[in-house]
């Protein structure tokens, strides 16, 4: 049995797919972000970094103790280990997905995320213009990297459906909301389409999307206090004693 610690947002969602994808028993354990369920003393010591998703594996190959797995890009690596499927068929293959599940995780989820960001504060925080063109610009230049990518290609690895496709689809079928014009990139059309029509994919997005939040709703104090929650956090103090320095 798989513990994922979860909240839906995309980078949750790269999680629940896998999971349904895989045919794996899991149990959904919410960590509300905007309540500060990533901060509580429990849930950092599965994910150290104060952020979900995050799995405990209660079956682990060893049949040791239950482990622990934080950073979406790394539960979907040990899932795939795991299982044994969407990690790659071949050693080439494998280091295929292992390139552009980085990429989602070094570029196209930071640069969303930090679009959307500036988007959002743009009201609040003075003239965001500078960095909501840098933003604005980076992504159009990423999509522009998935669909030369998938102009003859299948998928993003190749010919096979991999967690490479899971980990990108969450953050990708925002694009109207994120200022992409879909007829700019119609490979990357054609392969969110394809995509949408998976049972198992459709299930997995659906995981907590009761609970999604919608920041147009909120009051402006519930907002402050969420962005208080959210940005602009700062170290950790570690304990003063009963350490390796001790």
């Amino acid at each position: 049995m798989i513990d994922l610690h979860y909240w839906p947002t995309p980078n949750g969602k790269k999680l629940t797919i896998q999971l349904e994808e895989s045919s794996i028993d899991y149990s959904v354990v919410y960590c509300e972000i905007g309540r500060g369920g990533q901060f509580e003393e429990e849930f950092l010591r599965i994910s150290p970094n104060n952020r979900m998703p995050a799995i405990v594996d209660h079956d682990p190959e060893d049949r040791g103790e239950a482990l622990a797995v934080f950073e979406s890009g790394s539960c979907m690596l040990y899932l795939a280990e795991k299982c044994k499927k969407f990690g790659g068929s071949s050693r080439r293959e494998k280091w295929e997905v292992n390139q552009w599940l980085m990429w989602q995780m070094a570029n196209q989820g930071p640069k969303t995320g930090e679009r959307g960001h500036f988007a959002r504060l743009k009201d609040r925080e003075g003239d965001q213009s500078y960095a909501l063109r840098r933003f604005n610009d980076e992504l159009h230049r990423l999509y522009g990297v998935m669909n030369n990518r998938l102009y003859d290609r299948r998928y993003l690895a190749g010919d096979n459906y991999t967690i490479a496709d899971m980990a990108c689809y969450p953050w990708s079928i925002g694009w109207e909301a994120q200022g992409i014009d879909l007829d700019e990139f119609k490979y990357v059309r054609r392969w969110i389409n394809e995509l949408s029509e998976r049972p198992a994919l459709q299930k997995g997005m659906a995981v907590g999307s009761e609970l999604t939040q919608d920041y147009s709703k909120l009051s402006e104090n519930e907002v402050k206090s969420i962005v208080s929650l959210l940005y602009n956090q700062r170290a950790r103090p570690a304990p003063q004693t009963g350490g390796i320095l001790d």
